[in-house]
């Protein structure tokens, strides 16, 4: 049996911005929903972060959740399940309230998982859905992976050791010898998309921040009786880079095609300007295409790196600081750990509503 995994869709990222709910809906209508339908996949786990923010719903994201994915998913075709993630949950030491008890219970035929573990079977093969664990549900949760008996397992989780976003380490966060007994276990949380030994974290389905850029996106198939995952990739970006050269001689900024830019939000990286008036016409053009927002860097040379990658690192790996700055205090007063975890949610919930 086929089943197709999807996490983290975050409706309502970015302050409720359209464009990005304009990127899910074309990966959605091209992507998600034509494969599922060429392959006679009929089986759909949500697994967490259904929604972006944890206290409440702009209408216009409540609309465009229901007609873009929710609708979609409910016309008979699929068996479909949705496990509980953090963004979903009101308050964080319980779940008792939360988005899919509002947006999806006796509003569609779906299964959701979002207090309690709960055992699933799919074709002879049993599935422990864990919705994201809180003060509440922490002690019934723990036993039940030290009981069920379920080969793999679901849910939204936090673990240490596993990058939250591509080079972001997280530190805290339970310790994955809790599933040493299990097959597969497969999360939602992380928005990179990551696996070590048993454990796969699956990623978001799209870009929302620039630690997603260049770090590809999309959702899995699993075949139950293989074990196999498989990652279907998803093509639309929503940030780009452009390195500005007027003095390179293969790749003059004049011979791109900007349209490619359209609706993305772009950095215009400058290497070398040596004309003003072109740079500024060239600046008019990619403006004229429609892009969704743009910055322009031109101080990058006194990073003192060489390639892109660095660049990416140095510049925009904002918790990456804000660790290496935590690890240099010299302080037996100060629980770092639990300050690198308050530093992380504070960043999450800034960059949601940038």
């Amino acid at each position: 049996m086929k089943i197709a995994l999807i996490t983290d869709t975050h409706w309502g990222v970015r302050n409720d911005n359209i464009a990005f709910m304009d990127n899910s809906k074309k990966f959605l209508d091209e992507i998600f929903f034509p494969y599922l339908n060429a392959n006679n996949i009929r089986t759909v786990v949500h697994l967490g972060d259904l929604v972006d923010r944890r206290k409440y719903i702009n209408f216009n994201t409540a609309r465009r959740l229901r007609e873009d994915f929710l609708n979609p998913l409910s016309n008979g075709k699929y068996d479909v399940h949705f496990i509980a993630g953090n963004h979903d949950t009101y308050y964080k030491n319980t779940n008792s309230i939360n988005s899919l008890q509002e947006l999806v219970v006796e509003k569609y035929p779906f299964k959701v998982y979002d207090q309690l573990p709960f055992e699933v079977e799919f074709d002879n093969t049993i599935v422990l859905m864990l919705p994201w664990i809180c003060d509440e549900n922490r002690e019934i949760c723990l036993q039940k992976i030290r009981t069920t008996p379920a080969s793999i397992v679901m849910g939204h989780l936090e673990l240490a050791g596993f990058e939250m976003y591509r080079g972001s380490m997280v530190s805290h966060g339970d310790d994955r010898s809790i599933f040493s007994r299990h097959d597969m276990v497969l999360s939602g949380h992380y928005h990179h998309r990551s696996s070590d030994g048993s454990i796969y974290y699956l990623g978001s389905h799209a870009e929302f921040t620039w630690s997603d850029y260049n770090d590809q996106k999309g959702f899995h198939i699993l075949d139950t009786d293989t074990r196999e995952l498989t990652f279907i990739p998803n093509p639309y970006t929503m940030f780009a880079k452009f390195w500005y050269d007027d003095l390179s001689k293969t790749s003059p900024p004049e011979c791109f095609d900007l349209n490619a830019f359209t609706g993305k939000i772009v950095k215009v990286i400058v290497q070398n300007k040596t004309d003003l008036y072109k740079f500024d016409r060239f600046i008019d053009a990619f403006e004229k295409v429609g892009v969704l927002e743009m910055q322009i860097v031109e101080d990058h040379l006194n990073l003192a790196v060489e390639t892109d990658e660095e660049i990416i690192n140095e510049a925009e790996s904002t918790i990456g600081i804000f660790k290496k700055y935590i690890d240099q205090v010299n302080s037996s007063n100060l629980n770092k750990e639990k300050l690198e975890q308050t530093i992380i949610e504070l960043y999450n919930e800034a960059i949601s509503i940038e």
